[in-house]
């Protein structure tokens, strides 16, 4: 075999591989974009609670017309955090399958758990997802009614973020369930 024919094999395994990788990366954004679609988050049974809230609220529809879709505020922009919540939301199709929350009734038992999680979650990002959107820095206080300009201001200073006074603003708020108050009450005793 001649140098040249060798030299040739490995450019075309090269070509094959790259244009391979090309194919796969184009596929899996695809992919993500497809499981970003509302359509999709809200297809399974379940999802038509948190969806039906949704529509009810500012972030949905208003007199701007800019509307907030599930991923807009579930999954991160940033490509590993984005990976993780992909990952991490893989339970919501295994508690379908499982029927874990296929009724409003074992939904409602299971949404203090499921807010918890998602405010902790956003506690501990800064309410990165939020601020895709609002962020301090780009707020006219002056527009904002007296008590919003005052928290508002104070907040950034605080090192306060959206999830500390925003529960249940796209989502209704669960109550905190009575076992929790009272391990909360015997703790600071």
């Amino acid at each position: 075999m001649s140098n040249g024919s060798s030299r040739k094999k490995t450019l075309i395994i090269v070509f094959v591989v790259f244009l391979t990788g090309v194919v796969f990366a184009g596929l899996f954004n695809v992919g993500l974009a497809y499981t970003n679609q509302q359509e999709f988050c809200t297809s399974c049974h379940t999802m038509q609670i948190p969806l039906k809230e949704l529509q009810e609220n500012v972030h949905y529809k208003n007199a701007s017309g800019v509307q907030a879709t599930c991923a807009d505020c579930h999954v991160p922009k940033p490509f590993i955090p984005k990976m993780i919540a992909k990952v991490m939301a893989s339970k919501d199709v295994y508690h379908e399958i499982l029927g874990t929350i296929d009724t409003p009734e074992k939904y409602e038992a299971m949404r203090w758990d499921m807010a918890s999680r998602v405010w902790a979650k956003m506690k501990a990002n800064d309410s990165r997802e939020c601020r895709s959107c609002h962020d301090f820095a780009n707020m006219d206080l002056t527009e904002q009614d007296r008590s919003a300009r005052a928290k508002h201001g104070n907040a950034e200073d605080k090192g306060q973020t959206c999830i500390d006074c925003h529960k249940g603003i796209a989502h209704e708020e669960p109550d905190e369930p009575e076992d929790l108050e009272e391990d909360e009450g015997s703790d600071s005793a």
